[in-house]
């Protein structure tokens, strides 16, 4: 089972996530990380690492949030792989934890 990046990713793009994964399964747009499911081990590193709290085990993704179980397959394969780790979007921080992000998602 994979883990997923949900909403809260949006707009902040920590990469903390990115420096622990032991696969290259996290992939980079210009606002948003996503897990490729085919390449992640489910090893639960990245989930306690993430900054924003916006990664999941596939089967604990909260209901509000499901859409992004099929974005973050859709998205991987768009993406480039990341596998280091770079400084946050510059507003980050005042953008953690507000609801609502998912219209500004940029592909």
């Amino acid at each position: 089972m994979a883990f997923v990046v949900t909403e809260n990713c949006i707009k902040c793009k920590f990469t903390d996530c990115v420096d622990v994964c032991p696969v290259d399964c996290f992939h980079e747009g210009p606002n948003f990380l996503v897990i490729d499911p085919d390449e992640c081990i489910d090893c639960t590193l990245c989930e306690p690492e993430c900054p924003a709290h916006a990664i999941f085990s596939e089967d604990e993704v909260p209901e509000d949030q499901q859409l992004f179980i099929g974005l973050n397959a859709k998205l991987a394969k768009l993406w480039p792989v990341i596998t280091e780790v770079r400084e946050a979007l510059p507003d980050a921080d005042g953008w953690n934890g507000k609801p609502g992000k998912r219209e500004f998602l940029e592909q």
